[in-house]
């Protein structure tokens, strides 16, 4: 029997458009992330960063922004002023506001303000020590850093990206998942999760302060390391379901 599934489109159209006709906010529900970024952990050292104009401007008032620099010694390798030479993870936690027509959005869409062109997504399953398993989305884009100068050339840098969100007792890395997640607590719980995405990124190939060429392969696996642990001291897991 042949399965006519044109009403698919109008029916998932119409539960997305749904979110604006949904009653007032209900209970305000914090995200199981923690916001304040610590010293140090696993042997990498956070370098704190305010968040950027564009940023800022790209989303309400209320949103909350935690972003660092971390950098952690590559074993053996020292440069020519005989200072150790760092790898180097950038982190971002964005934590929504109270408004769920006005919330965070998927990295993609902020991405290529950044100078990210992606070239690849897919999804990664991280095996958590405290037995808990964390999908995450991963992306490899090229980065092109915007230089000053009229004769100046921009540089490019290949690119990992892992992302996942953060609700209060919930943790995807699939924005219609999480979109479906909100209709579904406002209209039988009476409940607004306050969700927060967790970005991490690298780069590979040729970086300017590594003398060896940096494989994606290293970056992965260091990518991998570092968010395992930092989910496990930063999500309250307890609060999350499973």
């Amino acid at each position: 029997m042949k399965c006519n599934a044109w009403w698919l489109p109008v029916v998932l159209g119409g539960a997305l458009g749904a979110v604006y006709f949904l009653p007032g906010a209900g209970e305000i529900a914090g995200s199981a992330v923690k916001m304040e970024l610590p010293g140090s952990t696993g042997g990498w050292s956070f370098q704190t960063l305010s968040a950027n104009k564009d940023e800022l401007s790209a989303l309400s008032s209320d949103t909350e922004f935690s972003k660092a620099i971390c950098l952690r010694p590559r074993s053996g390798e020292i440069n020519l002023e005989g200072y150790l030479v760092p790898d180097r993870v950038d982190l971002s936690i964005v934590l929504s506001g109270y408004d769920l027509n006005n919330s965070i959005h998927r990295p993609e869409r902020c991405m290529p303000t950044q100078g990210h062109t992606i070239t690849a997504s897919g999804n990664v399953r991280l095996k958590l020590a405290n037995g808990r398993g964390l999908d995450v989305k991963r992306l490899r884009s090229v980065q092109t850093i915007q230089t000053t100068g009229e004769r100046s050339k921009s540089p490019q840098f290949n690119c990992v990206t892992y992302y996942f969100f953060v609700g209060h007792d919930r943790v995807t890395n699939d924005h219609l998942e999480r979109t479906l997640i909100d209709m579904k607590d406002r209209l039988l719980r009476g409940m607004d999760q306050r969700w927060a995405y967790v970005s991490t990124s690298m780069w590979y190939g040729k970086i300017p302060w590594i003398e060896k060429e940096v494989t994606e392969t290293e970056v992965d696996e260091k990518l991998r390391q570092f968010l395992t642990g930092f989910a496990e001291d930063q999500i309250d897991w307890d609060q999350i379901k499973h």
